[in-house]
């Protein structure tokens, strides 16, 4: 058995202070852990635990707003701002290539940057995170045109995590409570309530992400709870429209699909990048 070390630490991105979780070798092929709502790094902490013995070197950062980053005075909450400081976060890092791993909010950050740098993506691990009209429930569609006042309160955080869950006792509670810890710290709830309103602007993208995917046909690995309220299972077979050969696994679970399904989905994230090397 191989326990992995993994490392804490900060990086400053121009004012912003990222915090961010890293595990495996310095040497080994990179993999940028983009999280979601309304988590941060440690949503990760067991896959980092599974694959982080081997030859990949995970990088789990958290977004300003989120986790235990520190974003600047007067620092704009957007989507775009968000991909800037993962941008800066990853030059900082001195990556050059890499694969990311996208979760919900992670899938606008990572294409926000993918468009901006095509050659740093050697591959995508898309989970639950939509790039498709045909992956918008209607309870995402009216969240977004509207975000109810108990969007950031606990029993909706909870619900992220336990609704659509074949097995709510296999779900830790530790994710939800310490998210709900990180939502209620001073200056938060105004930060994500900017994100919300912003969210729309990832919907207008749709088209110009299919439009970088249909040009690069990056190898992509398409990971889904079919359970998730907010994005539907169509958004997981979609991806085929723009990348043919993408392997896609739906699993009867919920949004937070890693809390319920580690077991199932960590070799399959392990099979797919280790098919890197075949590829190159």
């Amino acid at each position: 058995m191989v326990i992995p070390e993994v490392r804490h630490g900060f990086v400053d991105v121009a004012g912003a202070q990222v915090f961010y979780r890293e595990a495996g070798p310095r040497d080994g092929l990179p993999v940028l852990l983009l999280h979601g709502f309304p988590s941060a790094s440690h949503q990760y902490r067991r896959l980092m635990d599974a694959l982080g013995g081997g030859r990949f070197r995970l990088i789990a950062p958290d977004y300003p707003g989120f986790g235990h980053t520190r974003a600047p005075a007067g620092f704009t909450y957007s989507f775009d701002r968000l991909a800037d400081v993962v941008e800066g976060f990853v030059q900082a890092l001195g990556l050059e290539r890499f694969a990311w791993y996208a979760f919900d909010f992670g899938g606008p950050v990572g294409f926000r940057v993918a468009q901006r740098h095509p050659e740093w993506i050697a591959a995508l691990v898309v989970q639950n995170a939509n790039a498709y009209e045909e992956g918008l429930s209607d309870l995402a569609r009216a969240t977004i045109a509207e975000p109810p006042a108990e969007l950031f309160d606990l029993a909706v955080t909870r619900s992220q995590y336990v609704d659509g869950a074949a097995d709510p006792a296999r779900i830790a509670p530790d994710g939800w409570t310490l998210d709900q810890h990180f939502l209620d710290l001073p200056g938060r709830r105004e930060a994500q309530l900017a994100l919300a309103l912003d969210y729309r602007s990832n919907v207008e993208l749709y088209p110009a992400w299919q439009a970088w995917l249909r040009e690069h046909r990056p190898p992509t690995l398409v990971l889904w709870g079919r359970g998730d309220a907010f994005f539907p299972e169509a958004g997981a077979h979609a991806y085929r429209k723009d990348v043919p050969d993408a392997e896609v696994h739906v699993f009867d679970t919920g949004h937070f699909a890693l809390e319920e399904r580690l077991p199932e989905i960590a070799p399959l994230i392990a099979g797919f990048l280790r098919g890197l090397d075949a590829r190159a």
